[in-house]
């Protein structure tokens, strides 16, 4: 009977300590000095600026986001010869579009003794007026076709 008792208070006596181990690891989080309303308190104001940061931002980003839109987002650009004078590759055809598909076509039309500039609009991936092959290239390759 007695061994059945110390063997019972070794039981109590491990079960105890690992309480102990456990509720250490719980309580190491606490400050030694006892200062957890300090420290809740600092945890607090530093929550309170990150959330005033935030709030701050929120205005700029919602603004980006609505701008987004329109910012430029396809580019491609289409060299060829606009003439018969075998000048080369000189002429281009430079495509401009957002992500609704709309922007410009710049067209630069080189010569042997002039340069001819043009822009033309683009709505949903189509000219608002008729585009030349090489402009419509330029529109095609700016949204990834060929």
């Amino acid at each position: 009977m007695e061994t059945l008792a110390v063997l019972v208070a070794l039981g109590l006596s491990a079960a105890t300590f690992a309480f102990v181990v456990i509720d250490r690891r719980r309580f190491s989080a606490i400050p030694r000095d006892g200062g957890i309303y300090e420290s809740v308190r600092t945890l607090d104001e530093d929550l309170a600026a990150v959330e005033a940061a935030v709030a701050h931002l929120q205005p700029q980003v919602r603004t980006l986001t609505e701008r987004m839109p329109g910012a430029l987002r396809y580019a491609a650009v289409v060299t060829f010869d606009a003439t018969e004078e075998r000048l080369g590759n000189q002429s281009r055809a430079i495509a401009l579009l957002n992500e609704r598909s709309d922007g410009l076509v710049i067209t630069l039309l080189v010569g042997p003794r002039q340069t001819l500039f043009f822009t033309k609009m683009v709505r949903e991936g189509k000219g608002v007026e008729p585009l030349s092959p090489e402009e419509q290239t330029a529109v095609d390759r700016a949204l990834g076709g060929s």
